[in-house]
């Protein structure tokens, strides 16, 4: 529950700064895809550096997780033809819906309509991800009817 409340709390915070940024209004968003305002450009460019430098310091001094304990890691892997076609349909999914989806409950919150469409485009993306991933799971192992098994 501690957990829950903290994510909760750390939320809510995120939520406020992003909109106290104006990274959730669509104006902005259109301005800065428009080439028009680099100010979004200079917040998430900021956010990266910031992000990078300190999970690379946490990591290096073997700090853990703050809330669960975990160490803190990762992997890493050649660029596939998933990750370019993933980043297309991000790329589109920006071009249509006019704003990033990171803001998405803070442009929810603000009663900001589009909001709930890019919410809703999201949750159909991430249905379509999970079924195309199980899809090629049942493929691999052979399940899939029409399939010869191994």
């Amino acid at each position: 529950m501690t957990i829950k409340l903290t994510g909760l709390a750390l939320g809510l915070a995120a939520g406020f700064v992003m909109s106290w940024a104006r990274i959730s209004d669509p104006a902005v968003v259109r301005d800065m895809l428009l080439l028009r305002d680099a100010h979004l450009y200079l917040v998430m460019g900021s956010a990266v550096v910031v992000a990078a430098a300190g999970v690379r310091l946490l990591r290096a001094f073997g700090v853990r997780a703050f809330l669960t304990g975990d160490e803190i890691a990762w992997t890493t892997e050649p660029p596939q033809r998933r990750h370019v076609a993933g980043s297309a349909l991000f790329g589109v999914g920006w071009c249509v819906a006019g704003t990033c989806p990171g803001p998405v409950a803070a442009m929810i919150g603000e009663g900001h309509l589009g909001g709930v469409a890019v919410a809703a485009g999201l949750m159909a993306g991430v249905t379509c991800q999970r079924l195309l991933a199980d899809r090629r799971a049942r493929r691999a192992v052979g399940d899939e009817p029409g399939v010869v098994g191994m």
